[in-house]
């Protein structure tokens, strides 16, 4: 079997069907669906299993949360690629298909990822994504790449919208899964990042639907830190050496990023204990680096919940 699709699904009875049909008509046919259902308390599991496509099996276990629920679709895969969908997203009919020529194409490479529509906007993210410096084609990471571009590489690579060789996945130890809820996949794809060639593409062949995730819409507190960062040495582990500084500038991005989010919300703590860990003065020139730094102070604490009122 070419491709096995994996689908965590928990409480997404209202959307689980859209995204089933949206492989159903995938005109690659070569392919199974194993659906996860996480402990869901509504009938996402049993809608899932009325779907009449007999490609599709449906599993069961007690929420773990996404990471442990795909992980749990890969150890029942026989496809030799792995696709992942999430339950509220959807494809378009040429996805697999042009994935799988990409590999054809392409040889020895780990991982295809491609653009991608956003809604509830409809529109194409690919403008955003090119200003943002990335290029199309195979892509192998090296010490002198920028960090600021090698996070956007990191962010551009969404679980709904790459396929990767089941055989690395499973060497890489497949999702975080340590009582993670968000951001479970950016380990996997650091690793594979730091270590494999991948193959980018702009083509929107996949539908995000922010609409409808609880975890990438608009928060009403702050979100959840990346394991990456809250685990840093799962990835660091398996980094090449050479690869080892931009790791560590990589890191230093995010942390800003996130500092300024967290202080934002007025854990300005937490932001000053991020940026402790990864960020030094070397890292003056990194984007958000001053906003982390007066965000993680109590006066960028006081200064958040004044812009938190007037909104």
């Amino acid at each position: 079997m070419r491709v096995s699709v994996i689908i965590p699904v928990f409480n997404k009875a209202a959307y689980i069907t859209r995204a089933l049909d949206s492989i159903a008509n995938q005109t690659f046919e070569d392919f199974e669906v194993v659906v996860v259902d996480d402990g869901s308390t509504d009938d996402s599991g049993v809608r899932a299993s009325a779907h009449p496509d007999t490609r599709i099996r449906v599993l069961s276990q007690a929420n773990a949360g996404p990471g442990a629920a795909r992980n749990r679709g890969i150890a029942e895969a026989r496809g030799e690629l792995l696709a992942f969908l999430d339950a509220d997203d959807e494809w378009l009919p040429e996805y697999l298909a042009d994935g799988i020529r990409t590999f054809d194409q392409q040889g020895e490479i780990a991982a295809a990822t491609c653009g991608y529509i956003e809604f509830p906007r409809g529109l194409s993210t690919e403008p955003m994504w090119r200003k943002r410096g990335i290029v199309a084609g195979v892509q192998q990471v090296l010490p002198e790449m920028s960090p600021v571009l090698f996070s956007h590489m990191l962010a551009y690579m969404s679980s709904w919208s790459t396929l990767a060789r089941s055989n690395v996945v499973r060497k890489y130890g497949g999702f975080y899964e340590k009582d993670c809820r968000f951001g479970e996949d950016s380990i996997l794809w650091l690793k594979l990042l730091l270590n494999e060639r991948i193959h980018f593409r702009f083509e929107p062949l996949a539908c995000f639907h922010r609409e409808a995730s609880a975890l990438s819409g608009n928060y009403e507190s702050a979100r959840p830190v990346e394991p990456f960062l809250t685990h840093p040495a799962e990835v660091a582990s398996v980094c090449p050496v050479r690869l080892l500084p931009l790791l560590r500038a990589a890191y230093a991005v995010r942390a800003c990023k996130t500092a300024t989010m967290l202080g934002y919300w007025g854990q300005w703590r937490d932001a000053r204990s991020l940026l402790h860990t990864f960020v030094t003065w070397r890292d003056w020139c990194l984007p958000y680096f001053t906003t982390a730094l007066v965000a993680s102070t109590p006066i960028g604490g006081a200064m958040a919940r004044i812009i938190r009122r007037t909104q």
